[in-house]
């Protein structure tokens, strides 16, 4: 396990391989494990970071409220570690909220940008009361709470025949400290709108939605790349097409990183 401090923080990380930089975001309640099978895939033709976001994995806590801009400084803070001046960010779900946050406040080191089940949309008044009814739930009974949330991720033909799969999903975010699920909520709650940065074209970008995600209405989602550059690639499945379109989104990214 590779670490460094960042405001005082433990932040986990693994780098692997050599070439231009792949950095590698988890989602809410995953960690770095999630991306094993794509690291050890990409790291035969690139150099491969993924970090453990704040409250997750084996990175700590930072405070009540970790924003996107707070992982975005952790990110930040492992490449200058590792003297990486630019790279491709691919952020699943949470991850890729951060990889926004990322892109606006250090545009210059950003190569390309893949959304992974995620969007550049700030969170409807509804998802918000969502979020905080999700708090007390937690709080409430914390074992329940994951169970029930990670498998609702998965479009609901996949939850049968993934099933083994999603056991393992449910083992590693069940690793997430209470702490680190109430501030990463908290955070997701209050991030920004930057649906704009997406517009600007600034870098390639590439948008991967799955049309019964669970988490992320699909048509509402086609519409913040409307008249844009952005790449898009649809799945017939749910939130997790890192699980339930594996092969598939192997062969995409790697044509994306080219």
């Amino acid at each position: 396990m590779k670490t460094i401090l960042y405001k005082n923080t433990k932040i986990s990380y693994s780098d692997s391989g050599i070439g231009n930089t792949i950095v590698l975001l988890h989602g809410f309640l995953e960690n770095k494990k999630m991306w094993l099978e794509y690291n050890n895939l990409f790291s035969e033709k690139y150099r491969v970071v993924a970090i453990d976001l704040l409250g997750h994995g084996e990175s700590d806590c930072l405070g009540y409220i970790h924003k996107m801009e707070d992982n975005a400084g952790a990110v930040n803070e492992v490449l200058e570690h590792l003297n990486i001046e630019k790279a491709t960010i691919v952020g699943h779900s949470m991850g890729g909220y951060v990889g926004l946050a990322f892109a606006e406040l250090y545009p210059e080191k950003i190569q390309k940008l893949v959304l992974l089940n995620s969007t550049s949309k700030e969170d409807s008044a509804e998802k918000k009361l969502n979020r905080t009814r999700a708090i007390k739930a937690v709080k409430q009974n914390y074992v329940n709470f994951v169970s029930l949330a990670i498998a609702n991720l998965f479009s609901e033909n996949n939850r049968i025949r993934l099933a083994e799969e999603i056991e393992k999903v449910k083992t590693e975010a069940l690793k997430t400290p209470l702490q680190g699920i109430i501030a990463s909520q908290e955070g997701m709650k209050i991030r920004k709108d930057r649906e704009e940065l997406v517009r600007k074209n600034l870098f390639p970008i590439l948008l991967i939605l799955g049309k019964k995600d669970p988490v992320l209405n699909y048509e509402e989602s086609l519409s913040q790349i409307e008249d844009t550059t952005v790449e898009l690639v649809s799945f017939e499945d749910g939130h997790m097409s890192q699980i339930e379109n594996k092969e598939a989104l192997k062969a995409i990214l790697l044509d994306f990183f080219e």
